[in-house]
């Protein structure tokens, strides 16, 4: 899994990241997962020697393969580079998790039929993160029941 977003949306991909590679609520084996977000060497070399929309979607071509997911987080659906790491997603073959709000913006216009997305029905960006912080906990909480039931 990979995630990207800005500002409070580029921590919210953080806290997911690490939900899966240690745990949500459950011992279990780590899921790998990567936050684009993290890293300022690439990030700060991406935006000087081509462009700040760039810095995720380049990332997403280095690390992701097919049967990989991105999750994409932007509150109003309009950011360019969380855009072209939706684009460089589907060029691979990756499934896009789109968390917007606000009516999903451009995003909204890229999600494809095998994508999921949750737009949350807000213009105050702090209520949606708030619904978006709990989107990810179910989405933790899916994918732990998903791959690791509970014995009979």
């Amino acid at each position: 899994m990979l995630a990207c977003g800005n500002g409070g949306s580029a921590a919210d991909a953080q806290h997911f990241a690490a939900e899966l590679i240690n745990r949500f609520e459950i011992e279990r084996a780590p899921l790998a997962a990567v936050a684009l977000t993290t890293d300022s060497s690439t990030l700060t070399s991406i935006a000087n020697d081509y462009a700040y929309e760039q810095v995720f979607s380049k990332q997403v071509r280095a690390l992701g393969r097919r049967g990989d997911a991105l999750l994409a987080i932007s509150t109003s659906g309009n950011s360019r580079n969380v855009l072209e790491a939706m684009q460089a997603a589907h060029e691979l073959g990756l499934r896009v998790v789109a968390l917007t709000g606000a009516g999903g913006g451009k995003m909204a216009g890229l999600v494809s039929v095998d994508d999921v997305h949750v737009c949350v029905p807000h213009k105050r960006t702090a209520r949606i993160q708030e619904v978006h912080l709990l989107v990810l906990h179910c989405l933790c909480d899916g994918i732990d029941f998903q791959l690791f039931p509970p014995a009979p």
